[in-house]
This record gives C-alpha cells, structure tokens and sequence, in this order.
C-alpha cells in the first residue's frame, strides 16, 4: 500500500516522535476527531522504536500478520510476541521507556491512542467507587474479534470519510475502553450504572420520549457538532449505555444514523441552496469536498454535482 496523497506530514502525527514520519499512511489528524487518535503505519523491520512514556494508552493492531517477531525491552523486563493478523498490544498510558524490534517488517497496522479519561469509572457507566477506576495492563499479541472489529471500523473510516466519523470515533473509543477493561477485570458483564433509573431504558432501548429529544436533537444540529457525549446528556445516560440504547431502539447506531441523516440533508442543500460543494462538504462536517464527494457517490451513485443538475 503506498501512502495516499494527503497522508499527513509528520507534525501532524501523533506517532511521529515515536515512530518518525517514514511508514505513516493515514492518519485522524485535521478529522475532528476527539475521542481517540489512529494512525495507520508500516513499519520496516530492525529497530522501530524507543518507546517514550505517552499520556494516552497505545492499542495496536496488525492488519497484515507475516509473523514478524516483536520484542518490546523496558525497564520491566522484555516480551517477544509473533505478530498474527488481527494481533493486539496495548501499552498503558504512562508506561515505562523501552525499545520495540520487529523481526520483519509489518505493512499495515493501526496505532490508536485513547485518552485516559476513557477508563473512568464515570466515563464506562460503572459502579466501582469502593475500587476506584478499572485497571489498564499491557499486553502482548493476544487475539479478540470485538477489538479487532473496531479497529477495522477505524480503517474504513480513514479510508473512506464520513460525515459522522467524528461521531464514530466518540462511539468506538467508549466500546474501546470498555471492552480492554472487561477482558482485564475477567468479567462477561458489566454491573449496571448506579445513576440509571430501571425503567429508562425498555427492553434494551431508548424509551419513546428519550428517542424523540434525541432525534430532534439530531435533525436540528446536522450542521453542527454532533458527539457521543452530546448525544448521550440528551438521553441522560452514560455514553457507554446511550449507545447500546440507540441502536437497540432504531436498529443501527448513533454514527450510522448521523451520517445517512446527514448525506439525506446534503440533497436537500444541493437542490435547494447555492453554496459551493465545498462550502456544503464542511457544513456537514467532512474534511475535504473530495471525502464528501466519495460519500454521496457510495450512498447514491452519482456525485454531488450531477446530483445538483439534476432537473
């Protein structure tokens, strides 16, 4: 895979002081992201890193598997994994400095950096105030499909943007978190939030009152913002449980729901508005005029313009 013609510079990367600028191909910088950061890289094999002690917990994901060897060397001692497709490290935020070696060089894998305030007892709607917040460990090529899953959504959406892929960002960082926190406190479940009222939630969706103010909230900011965490103070829940609510209530989440709603709005300015593409394209929160004209082709098959001409 070669590099795309806007891949980010390195001063935009978040990786860069890691990994230097050599091997980065996509990355969430200038998307709005919030939630969490990801860098798509290739990594030549040797030595590709000294690891520096980083405020934001690391997740990597290989999405290529040759078997190189990875051997991360820290001051705790070293642990040498085979990297397999779909293979998984995660690195504590405020981890000790070490080394990384590849053995052969790995063409794809996904950097994610999510914030600490993601693994709050607050932020996953738990009841853990007696233990205080859950812990992050790291970890060494080790396998979940869910992970893996939410990796790929972050791919697809660096490959293709979306209107809502701020929104999706939001959505995935809390499942994220959520899931490293299940998988490293050796539950299947999660205890339900202390703040929530029982009869809030019917049959694992939103109730029709909460569903409509978050609709309406939707449709009358299609222009604007549009967080988890907005979305989720509408609805008076967690962001965690507002978005198993939603999508058990219409049937697709939050980001999905945002981004049809929003490329449905986009014919309507076409029609009816004379706004440049461009100007249209960041109104509905896409980076470029290019990624939403990639959008609107995928949703209607045809482009923003021949839609316009349209009689």
């Amino acid at each position: 895979m070669t590099p795309a013609a806007d891949a980010p510079t390195a001063f935009q990367s978040q990786g860069a002081e890691k990994y230097g600028a050599a091997g980065l191909l996509l990355s969430s910088a200038g998307r709005g992201w919030l939630a969490l950061q990801a860098e798509l890289r290739s990594h030549g094999g040797g030595g590709v890193a000294w690891e520096r002690t980083h405020p934001d917990s690391e997740i990597c994901v290989d999405l290529h598997g040759n078997g190189s060897i990875v051997s991360r060397q820290g001051r705790d001692g070293g642990n040498r994994a085979i990297s397999r497709r779909d293979a998984i490290w995660v690195s504590p935020a405020g981890s000790p400095e070490g080394s990384i070696t590849l053995s052969d060089p790995v063409p794809r894998i996904l950097h994610i950096y999510l914030p600490s305030r993601h693994f709050t007892a607050d932020s996953l709607g738990l009841d853990l105030a007696s233990s205080g917040n859950p812990p992050v460990h790291g970890e060494d090529g080790f396998h979940d499909p869910l992970l893996a899953a939410i990796a790929s959504a972050l791919v697809a959406e660096l490959e293709r943007e979306t209107s809502a892929g701020p929104l999706l960002a939001d959505t995935l960082a809390a499942s994220l978190a959520a899931r490293l926190v299940q998988r490293q406190l050796g539950c299947r479940s999660y205890p339900g939030d202390g703040r929530l009222d029982s009869g809030a939630i019917d049959r694992g969706g939103l109730d029709r009152g909460r569903l409509r103010r978050v609709l309406d909230y939707i449709e009358a900011n299609l222009e604007g913002d549009l967080s988890l965490e907005q979305l989720a103070a509408v609805a008076c829940l967690s962001r965690f449980h507002f978005a198993r609510a939603f999508k058990a209530a219409i049937g697709r989440s939050p980001h999905r729901h945002v981004s049809a709603r929003r490329l449905e709005h986009a014919k309507t300015l076409l029609r009816r508005d004379d706004r440049s593409l461009a100007d249209i394209a960041l109104a509905l929160n896409f980076s470029c005029q290019a990624n939403f004209t990639r959008a609107f082709v995928a949703a209607t098959g045809q482009t923003p313009g021949r839609y316009r001409r349209q009689p």
